[in-house]
């Protein structure tokens, strides 16, 4: 479950959404695709990218790269398979269109870590200035002094409890020892 400080979560889901859109659609074009998909594989490639969007934003924030270049690499597979499930015609696999998709993955990873850094930066420094200009300083902070000794609560203890000495493990059994005369 993601944080509910995360605020970068929809930015990132949103940027694995439409990477996955845009480089299914280059791709597409590179594998040797005649025209701009339209209609239904259209509306399919749009529903598959938001289904990958919401997947991105509902992973955790912990997770690192690794976990955004695997949901940018099922996205682009899906948007593709959904691009080529709309067009009767085949078209081959090119290099070119697996060059394209291998480049997209990491270079699109970067560019979304990035943004999300620089989201996070910018946050901080608006928070930042707001507490400044709002005038809420820190709360002074307060020094603990540790109490100190007090001869008397000692003797209290003491005479409370005369089986503890000042030096030295109690003594055991000391009170079965002296028992009241009978």
């Amino acid at each position: 479950m993601r944080s509910p400080t995360d605020h970068t979560a929809r930015l990132r889901g949103a940027a694995v959404g439409a990477a996955s859109g845009a480089v299914a659609v280059l791709a597409h074009g590179l594998g040797g695709a005649t025209a701009l998909p339209t209609g239904s594989s259209m509306a399919l490639l749009f529903a598959a990218c938001a289904l990958i969007g919401v997947v991105a934003t509902a992973l955790p924030r912990g997770n690192g790269p690794v976990s955004t270049m695997a949901v940018l690499a099922v996205g682009q597979c899906v948007g593709h398979t959904a691009l080529s499930l709309g067009h009767v015609q085949h078209h081959t696999v090119s290099a070119a269109m697996v060059l394209a998709h291998l480049v997209a993955i990491p270079v699109g990873t970067i560019a979304i870590r990035a943004a999300e850094v620089g989201m996070r930066r910018a946050i901080t420094s608006v928070r930042q200035l707001v507490v400044v200009l709002a005038g809420v300083g820190c709360p002074p902070a307060r020094v603990v002094r540790p109490p100190a000794a007090d001869e008397r609560a000692v003797l209290r203890q003491l005479l409370l409890r005369p089986d503890i000495g000042l030096r030295g493990p109690p003594r055991v059994g000391a009170t079965v020892l002296t028992q009241a005369p009978a």
